[in-house]
């Protein structure tokens, strides 16, 4: 209804909806995240340590590990608890973990952005490139001004629906005081998430500083900033009162902005946000010594960037290297998300990781997907409003000193480079997903990994370490948590179906199967519950090197460097938005794995490095998975 739509009197919506519950109603009664037990962290240390090791290196590791638990890990132990007591209004996580992220130097395209591409709009003429911009842009600042007006539906996680999802429980729990809203929630199954990091989706930066980059958020800017062809753009979308620009302007501004014909700068600047850290805060220094003040103060407050591609996207692999890093010149990484639209409309998201986690980008996601598609603000026939776009769309400039010019040209260098080495390969396994395996009583996340296990046994005869992210957005400030699929329950299984299959009789090797879930569901729901052991780990270390102390030799230990030099590094999600995700491999010699578990299919994309061969360990894990489930179909399976 349009009541509800809260239409301006422009005619266009202002926002998504008006929820019931306010979007913060449960921010304040969240439960903290618990710092685990130090002996639970031990043993799930080295309940993750033992498939790595050899019997001699777990001795040795194990002894460390015990020694730790009852000396110096004890004391800085119950440091930090006592300091967690002393900041209830936050995570023990939150701290170290910024930092981890502002003051890792290497660049941060392929390290650490992450991509997640939208689905085609199902209407096939809206996927035209400015149709497409236009309706993604609206949708983008309607979010904005839903979350910032308190009428974005707070995230819940709802275990049952029919109880909790509904119009009755809103109404009631609204008036519950937000002190204590969060045990109304949980008293119908529902469990609200942590909103902390929405804020930074806007207007928001990261800033190369010095040893430590620094989040910049100004909510007063009302500009966009748009790329194409290396050139920067920037126009106001909201008016001096909040407002939004009528569609057809905005519509207006992009159209003029897709048909300017500037050629492409000599030397562009968005090359340095894929620099180091260091070398791209002091070329930042001379930008803004050099009168670029102005124009960078632009690109950082600006809501957010939208870069258009001139080109269509030929297929997955090349939708793939587009989203992830695309060409640097057309991107700002530093961005807390850059919306990429290509010339055939293709959509995707590349997003900074230090500010904020996959949650609040999905739900983003999300949002914007169904608004565009479902209530477009724009159609294809829609005429952009006769505005004159030259007064109102800014073209930046920069001015650059020679200095500045080489900065530019040896970080194009070194990112092209670097681009030319990564590989990314995908499949889609179409024998059966989540129903079947469902069907069969294992899960379907468990079997993924499993399969990830089996392919590097098969590839390269080893068991490594491996790493899952899992959110822990069910606690106040809450950030992830690593699961670590790598198990001896996994390596058992693996070693069954690659080594020894003709030992095993398939009923056998069903059970390994079921056992091999039964561990993976169980350490999912630990790192769900904040009850993981790598977080802790961390923290116990951050606060001994903040303290000035001797790194304690437990971390000195070459079996815990090995642990956390994640060879493969796997994330995964299902979204009706999304149409596939995924990330850089994390160290030279890794896979990057982004993975969905579709009702009928499996989708893998995997990113590496000259150091190993991605298309070598899909195909293995193709074979895994083929071999998993016939298994389980009762089918008996050759080597």
């Amino acid at each position: 209804a349009p009541g509800r739509r809260g239409y301006s009197g422009a005619g266009a919506a202002e926002f998504l909806h008006r929820s019931i519950v306010p979007t913060m109603h449960y921010q304040k009664s969240l439960p903290r995240l618990p710092v685990p037990k130090l002996e639970d962290t031990i043993t799930r240390y080295l309940n993750a340590q033992k498939p790595l090791l050899n019997d001699d290196q777990f001795r040795k590791t194990e002894e460390l590990a015990h020694a730790f638990e009852k000396g110096v890990g004890r004391e800085l132990h119950e440091q930090l608890v006592a300091q967690d007591n002393q900041n209830k209004h936050t995570s023990y996580i939150t701290g170290p973990w910024f930092d981890m992220y502002l003051k890792a130097r290497e660049p941060v395209v392929l390290n650490f952005n992450a991509f997640m591409s939208f689905n085609p709009d199902p209407k096939s003429e809206y996927n035209d490139q400015l149709t497409r911009a236009t309706n993604m842009t609206v949708s983008a600042i309607r979010f904005m001004k839903t979350f910032r007006a308190g009428y974005l539906e707070p995230e819940v996680f709802h275990l049952n629906p029919e109880k909790s999802d509904t119009e009755t429980f809103k109404k009631i729990i609204r008036f519950v005081p937000s002190s204590i809203s969060w045990f109304g929630a949980y008293m119908v199954n529902a469990y609200p998430l942590d909103m902390s990091q929405y804020f930074r989706l806007f207007n928001s930066t990261r800033l190369p500083k010095l040893d430590k980059d620094e989040l910049y958020t100004d909510e007063k800017a009302k500009h966009l900033l748009v790329l194409r062809n290396g050139n920067f753009y920037v126009f106001d979308v909201l008016d001096r009162d909040g407002n939004m620009l009528k569609p057809s302007e905005i519509q207006a501004h992009l159209k003029y902005i897709l048909s300017d014909n500037s050629p492409a700068p000599a030397f562009p600047l968005g090359y340095l946000t894929s620099e180091n850290r260091d070398t791209w805060a002091s070329l930042r220094k001379s930008l803004l010594e050099n009168g670029n003040e102005e124009a960078l103060q632009k690109v950082d407050s600006a809501m957010f960037c939208l870069s258009l591609d001139d080109f269509p996207v030929k297929d997955f692999v090349h939708l793939s290297h587009t989203m992830l890093h695309g060409d640097a010149a057309n991107r700002w990484y530093d961005k807390s998300f850059n919306l990429i639209i290509t010339k055939d409309g293709t959509a995707g998201i590349n997003f900074e990781h230090s500010w904020g986690d996959g949650v609040a980008v999905l739900r983003f996601q999300n949002e914007v997907f169904k608004d565009s598609t479902e209530t477009p603000a724009i159609s294809p026939q829609s005429q952009p409003a006769s505005v004159d776009s030259s007064r109102a769309v800014q073209k930046l400039d920069f001015k650059l000193n020679d200095a500045l010019k080489a900065g530019i040209t040896k970080a194009k260098q070194k990112f092209d480079a670097t681009v030319e080495s990564l590989s990314v390969d995908m499949i889609q396994f179409q024998e059966g997903g989540k129903e079947l395996l469902k069907q069969k009583k294992v899960s379907p996340d468990a079997v993924a990994q499993l399969a990830f296990q089996m392919a590097f046994l098969r590839q390269y005869d080893q068991t490594v370490a491996t790493y899952e992210s899992c959110s822990t957005a069910a606690f106040k400030h809450g950030r992830t948590e690593t699961i670590r699929p790598a198990s001896v329950h996994t390596k058992k299984c693996s070693e069954a179906f690659v080594k020894q299959l003709s030992k095993h009789s398939t009923e056998e090797l069903q059970n390994l199967i079921v056992e091999c879930s039964k561990y993976h569901g169980r350490l999912t729901k630990e790192a769900a519950m904040g009850q993981g052991f790598d977080r802790h780990l961390f923290s116990l270390r951050y606060l001994a090197l903040s303290k000035g102390l001797a790194l304690p030799e437990f971390y000195q230990d070459p079996a815990y460097a090995r642990l956390n030099h994640n060879i493969i590094s796997t994330s995964t999600l299902v979204s009706p938005a999304v149409q596939l995700g995924g990330f850089g491999p994390v160290v030279a010699d890794g896979f990057g794995v982004g993975y969905q578990v579709q009702d009928d299919w499996i989708g893998c994309n995997v990113s590496a490095y000259p150091a190993r061969n991605g298309k070598e360990f899909l195909e293995c894990i193709y074979k895994s998975l083929e071999d998993i489930f016939n298994v389980l179909k009762g089918k008996k399976i050759g080597s």
